[in-house]
């Protein structure tokens, strides 16, 4: 596929994407002033500063400064390439992609991938129908239904029932044309050492399909009924990872729930997904689990596109405490609003929820502990602080938890909470705080340095500069009329990338648009360009290139100044014997101050 053939692809996808239908989807926005505001979905905000202009198909945040196109906004809330969110717009809007020349080895990647898919969609259906259909599936229907799971949750989830034979699935596909390989590759048979015959994984279990975000089944998981024969055999059994199916990066139910999470604006995980199926069957549907394997940064990113809170809800064992507790740095290190669910009477959450309902359980949501909290807690908990000693030990284990807070305000309120629950005096803990962190005092407040507040710039310098490029992307003509005046290097960083970009759109006589913007440009860049755009009109009035003129000279005037006050302190530099030194310097200041003298 040429490059030209993909410019045309994405050019078409971009004209059919509306974004407000596309942010719309993710976050719910509100009309003011002619423009379409909402909460930041990439940082936490109580007040709308993320804007859209539909007419130009660009977004803004003022708030944390993310911008770009509907295909920046997608590739942000997916956690995935620029070009890939191209290809998810174009499959959500029904645009085929462009046929594009693979090696041998993506096309045997592509088959074995549709044969896998194949396999579990079939394989979903037959345990389904064994649980809904048959007599053999009594045992897992009365299952199910002693853990309150209803018919509606099993329709929604189709859950499926093995029956207790040993080639059953097997035989079921090697009747629809499939080998015997292509059923193990997929996890659902196995293969004996010794005598070399298949036979089936799950048996005697109630089966769980695990899903992608797409809702493409990936794989299985099996829950062994408390009769079972197979008495050595693991309370729960997933298929093994294939090339679709990857524990380490999928979270269970994402696919049912994340219209809910949009809602609600949080999310709750959970250990296992018969925890979420059950959370799920009474009612409280923005729930997720993690696939029997730790909670990884994969997770962290993915549930982070969807909504910035989240709410562990772990067991309330000593292994499920452990697990939360390892798990909420990592979700931490994503800027996100992190608390904990701790459940009462040594429930897990399933268990609480068909006790107590749903009311008691959205309370636990409700008043769940935040992430500085719970570990505060989970530490004194399994620490003796009853004497000195002791105080002084768990003291020094909690101090890491604080050390990377930059909140002189929450530090403060932090060292107040542990010098009570130590009952030890607020001074010592702040003392204890200070040697450990090295910093001078508790009270420093470390800013974030916003990208127009930068130490070097100035408000005029950095406001002449959005004039002239925002005039550049509409006329991209006068480019060599500012390049005459201006260099890249009379820019601030972020700006020269973009006023480069510029120039190589006139030099290959190209119109500068979002789609090669967002491609060519940094993140930043990107980011930059779109709030420039977002701030200004689209045919640019005599008044606007007058200030356009006044901008140029302007931005022309600062960068003399600085130029002229290193010249002129370098002059002085000059040692009374370097005299011809000083006297080339003077000229040279001479110079700029008329250059100055004349704008």
């Amino acid at each position: 596929m040429s490059s030209t053939e993909m410019d045309a692809f994405v050019e078409k996808v971009r004209e059919r994407s509306d974004i407000y239908s596309v942010v719309s989807r993710y976050i719910p926005m509100t009309l003011k002033g002619g423009r379409y505001w909402a909460c930041c979905p990439f940082h936490g905000e109580k007040t709308a500063s993320f804007t859209i202009t539909p007419d130009k198909g660009l977004f803004y945040c003022f708030g944390c400064h993310e911008g770009g196109n509907v295909f920046n906004f997608i590739s942000k809330m997916e956690n995935i390439s620029y070009f890939e969110a191209v290809k998810l717009q174009a499959e959500r809007l029904g645009i085929a992609l462009p046929n594009q020349k693979k090696s041998q080895a993506e096309i045997q990647k592509e088959h074995n991938e549709k044969i896998l898919f194949r396999i579990n969609e079939l394989a979903r259906n037959f345990y389904h129908n064994v649980l809904t259909k048959t007599a053999e599936g009594e045992a897992g229907r009365k299952y199910l239904n002693s853990r309150g799971i209803t018919g509606g949750t099993i329709e929604n989830f189709k859950i499926g029932f093995a029956p207790n034979g040993w080639d059953r699935i097997l035989n079921e596909f090697l009747r629809r044309g499939f080998t015997a390989e292509q059923v193990m590759s997929a996890g659902l048979v196995s293969k004996q050492k010794n005598g070399g015959k298949f036979f089936d994984r799950m048996r005697g279990r109630v089966i769980i399909p695990i899903t992608d975000i797409f809702g493409h089944v990936v794989g299985f998981g099996g829950r062994i009924l408390e009769d079972s024969a197979q008495k050595d055999a693991p309370k729960y059994l997933n298929t093994p990872e294939t090339e679709i199916f990857n524990k380490g990066s999928l979270l269970f139910g994402l696919d049912k729930a994340n219209k809910s999470i949009f809602s609600k604006k949080f999310a709750v995980i959970v250990e296992g997904y018969m925890d979420a199926i059950s959370l799920s069957s009474a009612g409280f549907e923005n729930v997720v689990a993690t696939l029997g394997t730790a909670f990884t940064e994969e997770h962290a990113k993915l549930l982070t596109r969807h909504t910035r809170k989240i709410i562990f809800c772990y067991d309330s064992d000593e292994a499920g405490q452990r697990a939360a507790f390892r798990a909420l740095p990592i979700v931490g290190r994503f800027d996100a609003d992190v608390s904990v669910i701790t459940i009462p009477d040594g429930k897990d959450p399933d268990e609480f929820v068909r006790k107590h309902g749903l009311k008691e359980f959205e309370k636990l949501a409700e008043n769940s502990l935040p992430i500085f909290d719970y570990r505060l807690q989970y530490i004194i908990k399994r620490n003796d602080f009853t004497t000195i000693e002791g105080k002084i030990n768990t003291l020094k284990k909690i101090l890491p938890e604080i050390a990377s807070v930059k909140d002189s305000t929450k530090v403060s309120e932090y060292c107040k909470k542990i010098s009570f629950m130590l009952m030890l005096d607020e001074s010592l803990v702040s003392n204890e705080f200070k040697k450990f962190s090295n910093k001078p005092a508790v009270i420093q407040t470390t800013k974030e340095v916003k990208p127009s507040q930068e130490k070097s710039l100035n408000y005029s310098e950095v406001q002449s500069e959005e004039v002239i490029l925002r005039m550049l992307w509409h006329e991209c003509d006068m480019v060599p009329y500012v390049s005459e005046i201006l260099q890249e290097v009379d820019f601030t960083e972020v700006h020269a990338e973009i006023f480069s970009y510029l120039e190589k759109c006139f030099k290959n006589d190209e119109r500068p648009d979002d789609i090669t913007a967002g491609k060519e440009l940094s993140e930043k860049a990107a980011a930059e360009i779109s709030r420039i755009l977002t701030n200004g009109s689209d045919d640019p009035k005599s008044d606007e290139i007058s200030v356009f003129e006044d901008s140029l000279r302007e931005l022309k005037k600062i960068h003399l100044k600085k130029l002229y006050d290193e010249t002129l302190k370098n002059a002085n530099k000059c040692t009374s014997s370097d005299l011809s030194a000083y006297v080339e310097k003077m000229q040279e200041t001479l110079k700029i101050k008329e250059e100055m003298d004349r704008l």
